[in-house]
């Protein structure tokens, strides 16, 4: 019987046979999982896309809610003081140039923060005239003076009411540019390097607006919005003199005014940069040391008031007291 084993293994005809059979399970094995697929894989591939298209609805259902809950209450004031200031048509009335350019200056943008500047500008002479009307005549506030005097002190406070607004305005507008004009220097600096390093201006405005950002939020917000003006006007030369308009520095006019000629005519854009560099930092030396030339007529007053009698009374004190222990006088 072994004889006839080693006899069929060793036939070339089951040889042959065998190995047709092996090759034909290899490749209906290979060849399986192009035909049938992979289910498993299949199914996680599914449920990955329904995770994700899940969480991408949720996150869009709580930004939406969360914008809602923002916005809302704010979209509803806006609307009502909208609509208040187009019915007594208070643009016409209250508006012009400078105060559309003092709002930019204090990072006033958009037709919402106007309305609402006019809003309070309406509102608050006659809150400012009803507080002072009870203070003085139901608190019993100036009592001893006539009643014409009374009168005067509420139209003054509803005056003073309706200017509150454009000195609110001015005070920001002022801070904002007091901000922009320190870290201007530094922020003309990093656009040099940045230039010189061979970045395009809307690459460096972007990359100082970044780096500024630590030591100015409100010249880095100016630069990323010239930046995004740069990209999308018609016009380069507007986004300059946007810049120049929203900060009401000369210094940054001077800079949009290279800016300017240098898309006009060509000229190399460092060059410009560079000479204006160093013009803002002469000129911020020559602020500080005007401020340290002022600093002595500043402290003369308070000198005379303060340390003169204190260094009087420690020289001449020992030598009062020895006199009055002799009893001369």
């Amino acid at each position: 019987m072994t004889d006839a084993i080693v006899k069929s293994i060793s036939d070339p005809a089951f040889l042959l046979a065998l190995l047709v059979s092996v090759a034909v399970f290899a490749t209906v094995f290979t060849l399986l999982p192009a035909f049938g697929g992979d289910v498993l894989k299949s199914r996680m591939k599914t449920v990955a896309l329904e995770r994700e298209e899940l969480r991408a609805k949720q996150r869009a259902r709580l930004a939406a809610e969360a914008d809602r809950r923002r916005k809302g209450l704010r979209e509803q004031e806006s609307a009502g003081m909208r609509k208040l200031v187009d019915r007594l048509d208070l643009r016409r009335a209250l508006v012009d140039e400078a105060t559309i350019s003092k709002l930019k200056m204090a990072g006033f943008r958009g037709q919402n923060p106007m309305t609402r500047f006019l809003f309070f500008r309406l509102v608050l002479p006659f809150v400012g005239f009803a507080l002072a009307a009870v203070y003085v005549f139901l608190l019993g506030g100036l009592a001893e003076q006539p009643f014409f005097i009374k009168l005067f002190v509420c139209i003054l406070v509803a005056y003073a009411g309706f200017y509150a607004p454009v000195l609110y305005v001015s005070n920001r507008a002022s801070k904002r540019k007091q901000s922009i004009q320190t870290a201007w220097p530094d922020a003309l600096d990093l656009l040099l390097i940045c230039v010189e390093s061979g970045m395009s201006i809307e690459a460096a405005f972007r990359r100082v607006a970044d780096e500024i950002g630590a030591q100015s939020v409100e010249l880095a917000e100016e630069f990323v919005l010239t930046n995004a003006e740069l990209s999308f006007l018609q016009e380069r030369r507007q986004a300059y003199e946007n810049l120049a308009g929203r900060t009401g520095l000369e210094s940054v006019k001077s800079v949009a005014q290279a800016l300017i000629q240098a898309e006009r005519y060509g000229t190399p854009v460092s060059h410009a940069l560079r000479v204006l560099a160093n013009e803002s930092r002469d000129m911020r030396m020559h602020a500080a040391e005007k401020k340290a030339a002022a600093l002595p007529p500043k402290l003369t007053v308070p000198m005379i008031l303060f340390f003169l009698p204190v260094l009087f009374a420690v020289i001449l004190g020992p030598a009062g007291i020895q006199v009055s222990e002799r009893g001369i006088f």
